[in-house]
């Protein structure tokens, strides 16, 4: 496969933000375009950013996505204090406007979608949350993109430096005990930002078997690519 050419959304978020630095890292990552809300702070020579305020529409700027193979989709919001029709605005509608677009313009691209752990594929569960993101994982795996992949992280722990602007970094400082504690007694729901981020790169490059991929699957793709 050629090299990647990436599109990512969120990277003023810590996933999203992770993501980006990994893939301004990686030799297999040619360019990479960031649509975002705010500036992210971030230059580089094959990086590219657009500052958009409408993310349910972005057909202006259709001349300006065509010629990307991948899109690391980690723009999210939390649930709370959301109703389910707001968060279904916020969440379903939003993503699939995006998505629907970009796979007109790039049926060759890879998408891979941040979900979450103990999504409700049956859209039919008590948890309204896990409704909704199953909902959008099912609706973006009829559109005509190459492969969609939905990642399903629980625990994420970062990789610093963060920017010092973003709340997670100045809260990691004093929870990071916590991450060190579960990694021995329940590792199987931690995953590191940098192994979301490896499979995420990998998954684009080498396909896999799955396309709902949990933490298990994440950190097998993850491996395989970290240990090059």
């Amino acid at each position: 496969m050629s090299k990647l050419k990436v599109i990512i959304t969120g990277a003023t978020g810590m996933v999203g933000e992770g993501v980006l630095v990994e893939c301004l890292q990686s030799d297999e990552v040619e360019k990479v375009l960031v649509i975002t809300r705010k500036p992210s702070g971030y230059t580089h020579a094959k990086l590219t950013e657009i500052v958009h305020g409408d993310f349910y529409d972005i057909s202006p700027l259709s001349d300006r996505l065509t010629g990307y193979n991948a899109c690391y989709f980690c723009l999210g919001v939390t649930s709370l204090g959301k109703n389910e029709a707001e968060y279904t605005k916020l969440t379903h509608t939003l993503t699939l406007n995006f998505a629907t677009i970009l796979s007109k313009l790039n049926p060759d691209m890879t998408f891979c979608y941040i979900s979450g752990a103990s999504t409700d594929s049956t859209e039919k569960g008590k948890t309204m949350w896990a409704r909704v993101k199953g909902k959008t994982e099912n609706d973006l795996m009829k559109l005509p993109f190459k492969q969609v992949y939905n990642f399903r992280p629980g625990g994420i722990e970062p990789f610093l430096p963060l920017r010092p602007s973003q709340t997670f970094y100045k809260t990691y400082k004093y929870t990071k005990w916590i991450f060190s504690i579960m990694k021995v007694i329940t590792p199987q729901y931690i995953i590191t930002l940098k192994e979301l981020a490896a499979a995420m790169i990998n998954v684009s490059i080498t396909g896999y078997s799955k396309n709902t991929l949990e933490m298990d699957d994440m950190k097998l793709l993850a491996k395989a690519r970290l240990k090059k």
